[in-house]
C-alpha cells in the first residue's frame, strides 16, 4: 500500500514537472499568438493582459497585404528543404566512410569533422561570400543553399548511428552484389530513419529561421526569405506595431511547428518499434 502511494506521488511529481516545462516552452508562443489578436491601443494600454477584449484579425490582413508572404514563404521553404536534403545526401556516404571503411587517416578525418563543429558560421562568412561573388552567385537561390550543403553535425550523427549497425549486414549485401551506393542509400538509409529525421528537423528549423545569411547574400525580393520580411514589419511606420510583428511571427512559425509535429511522430514511432 505504501509502495503504491509512493509510486502515485512520484507519478504526480513527474506530471507536474512536465506541465511546468511545457508551460515554459509554450508560454511565449501563446503570448505571441494572443498579442497578434489584439489591437495596438489595447496592447499599449495593458501589454501583459492575457486575453484580448475581442479577437481581431486585422494584423494578419495587414501582414498579408503589406508583404508578399506567399513568395517569401515559398523561398524559405524551398531553401530550407533543399539544404536539409542535400545535407542528408552527403552525410550518408561521409558517415558511412568514417564508420565502416578502413583507410589511412580515418581518425584524423573524423577529428576534422569534430573541429568543424566548433567553428561558427560567421568565421567563414568572408571567404565564402568572396567565393560566391567571384562565381556570380550572389543574390541567387544557389547562394542560399550551396554553402550549407555539407553538414559536420550531419556527418557526425550518421557516423555515430552507423556504429551500431552490424558489419555482417554490409558484408551480406556485398556478397549479393550490391554496390556501395546501393548499400548506403538503399539498405542503411532506411535503417537510420530516426537519425535522418532528426537531422532533417534540425537543419530545416535552423535554416528556415536564418536571418543573417539571407540578409547579406540577397538584395532582390525574388530570392529573399520570410524572416527578412517579418523583420521589415518592425521597421515600417514611426513606432513598433507589435500586433503586426507578432502576426508575422505566428505565420513564420507555423511551418516549423507543423514539421516538428510530423517529424516527432515518425521519430517516436521508429524508436518504439526498435524497443
Amino acid at each position: 500500500m505504501i509502495g503504491e502511494r509512493g509510486q502515485g506521488a512520484a507519478h504526480l511529481a513527474r506530471t507536474a514537472v512536465l506541465v511546468i516545462v511545457a508551460a515554459l516552452w509554450l508560454g511565449p508562443y501563446a503570448w505571441m499568438t494572443v498579442t497578434s489578436l489584439k489591437t495596438l491601443p489595447e496592447i499599449l494600454r495593458a501589454p501583459a493582459y492575457p486575453l484580448p477584449q475581442a479577437v481581431q484579425l486585422g494584423a494578419y490582413r495587414e501582414v498579408l497585404t503589406t508583404v508578399p508572404v506567399g513568395r517569401y514563404l515559398l523561398t524559405s521553404l524551398a531553401a530550407a528543404i533543399a539544404i536539409a536534403l542535400l545535407q542528408i545526401a552527403l552525410a550518408l556516404p561521409a558517415g558511412y566512410a568514417l564508420a565502416k571503411l578502413r583507410f589511412a587517416g580515418r581518425g584524423a578525418a573524423f577529428g576534422l569533422v569534430l573541429a568543424c563543429l566548433l567553428i561558427p558560421a560567421q568565421v567563414t562568412f568572408v571567404p565564402v561570400f568572396t567565393l560566391l561573388g567571384a562565381a556570380g552567385l550572389v543574390n541567387t537561390f544557389a547562394a542560399l543553399v550551396l554553402p550549407f550543403g555539407v553538414s559536420a553535425l550531419g556527418t557526425f550523427l550518421v557516423r555515430q548511428a552507423l556504429l551500431s549497425v552490424p558489419d555482417e549486414i554490409i558484408e551480406a549485401a556485398r556478397m549479393d552484389g550490391a554496390s556501395e551506393l546501393r548499400i548506403i542509400y538503399g539498405i542503411l538509409a532506411p535503417m537510420l530513419r530516426p537519425t535522418l529525421a532528426a537531422l532533417f528537423l534540425f537543419s530545416f528549423v535552423f535554416h528556415y529561421n536564418d536571418y543573417f545569411w539571407p540578409l547579406v547574400m540577397t538584395t532582390d525580393d525574388e530570392v529573399r526569405t520570410l524572416p527578412l520580411a517579418v523583420a521589415l514589419l518592425r521597421e515600417q511606420g514611426t513606432g513598433v506595431r507589435w500586433h503586426v510583428v507578432m502576426a508575422g511571427n505566428v505565420i513564420l512559425s507555423l511551418p516549423v511547428l507543423a514539421l516538428f509535429a510530423v517529424a516527432q511522430r515518425h521519430i517516436l514511432r521508429a524508436v518504439t518499434a526498435r524497443v
